[in-house]
């Protein structure tokens, strides 16, 4: 277990390594550039500025230099936002996107969880149904419609939270309620059908049988024997699932006016500022490879049959 814990570890460097290489040539190649905008600057002007920053350099200069940055852990300068680097907006809107993240992953996996187990054990009934049609509307509505409805019926209409805004206002952790259901709302819908199906197969498994044969309690299956089984898919969801509702979070602080990462990542897009699109990949990556590397070490905890060579 611990050679393949570090064999994990040093497989992450080449993965975060290839992708910085292709985030740092695909923005570049495209076209456009951070200094183009509706009105031309002289080409003097224009030529001063790219020297100022290096981009006047051969392709592969520059990717040597931004890489050695990188690895000392800087991100480089913003393109557009001159008053700090690429280190300071990150790191300055990143908690709120993981707190964010946080709190609607844990509404995912508990609503989820329960709603998928009461479908398993009511199965064929309207608790499944019901279950099961909430899980439809979460898979198949986007989160952009979502989170505008429940502004227009508990904000506007019921008044009973703020449209917009972020816990550091004065309307405090009543902004967190919608734009965490909103991000929540498709995990939950994956979750509840993933472990009403896995529920389902581990419960027709030969050890259930004869834990039932046995005269064991209903209770004492579920949440003994065959909860534990059933949660390796779920597991395998959540690594993927946590980074990518950081990631899914892009359209959900644009709508409820969140001063997260996705600000910055949209923003970024549209000025092409190189170094900060490229700065918020690198992030979203690492939380990513982060959380697979985690779900991967949880495998073994759930299942000792799982076995790592």
């Amino acid at each position: 277990m611990t050679k393949y814990i570090i064999r994990r570890l040093l497989g992450i460097i080449p993965t975060l390594l290839i992708i910085v290489t292709i985030s740092f040539f695909i923005v570049r190649v495209a076209p456009g550039g951070p200094f183009d905008g509706e009105r031309a600057l002289p080409e003097v002007v224009k030529r001063n500025i790219e020297a100022k920053y290096h981009m006047n350099d051969p392709l592969l200069v520059q990717y040597g230099r931004y890489m050695f940055d990188v690895m000392r852990g800087d991100l480089g300068p913003s393109y557009r936002y001159k008053d700090h680097d690429v280190n300071f907006y990150i790191f300055q809107s990143l908690p709120n996107s993981m707190i964010l993240g946080a709190i609607a992953i844990s509404i995912a996996i508990v609503f989820g969880i329960t709603s998928g187990m009461l479908a398993t054990v009511k199965q064929n009934t309207w608790v499944d149904y019901l279950s099961m049609a909430f899980a439809v509307v979460g898979i198949s509505v986007p989160l952009f419609v979502i989170g505008p409805v429940l502004q227009y019926v508990f904000a506007m209409k019921l008044q009973w939270l703020p449209t917009s805004g972020w816990f550091t206002s004065g309307d405090g952790w009543k902004t967190i309620i919608m734009p965490a259901i909103t991000l929540a709302f498709l995990d939950f819908a994956t979750i509840a059908r993933l472990t009403r199906s896995s529920m389902l197969e581990t419960l027709r498994s030969d050890y259930i049988r004869t834990a039932k044969a046995k005269g064991m309690k209903n209770s004492a299956i579920i949440f003994k024997h065959a909860m534990k089984g059933a949660m390796l898919p779920i597991v395998s969801y959540l690594g993927p699932a946590f980074a990518g509702i950081i990631t899914g979070s892009v359209v959900v602080e644009q709508v409820f006016r969140i001063p997260g990462l996705g600000k910055f990542f949209v923003q970024s897009s549209f000025n092409r500022d190189y170094t900060l699109i490229v700065g918020v990949v690198i992030v979203y990556s690492v939380i990513l490879v982060i959380m697979n590397f985690f779900v991967d070490i949880i495998y073994s905890l759930l299942d000792p049959r799982i076995t790592y060579k």
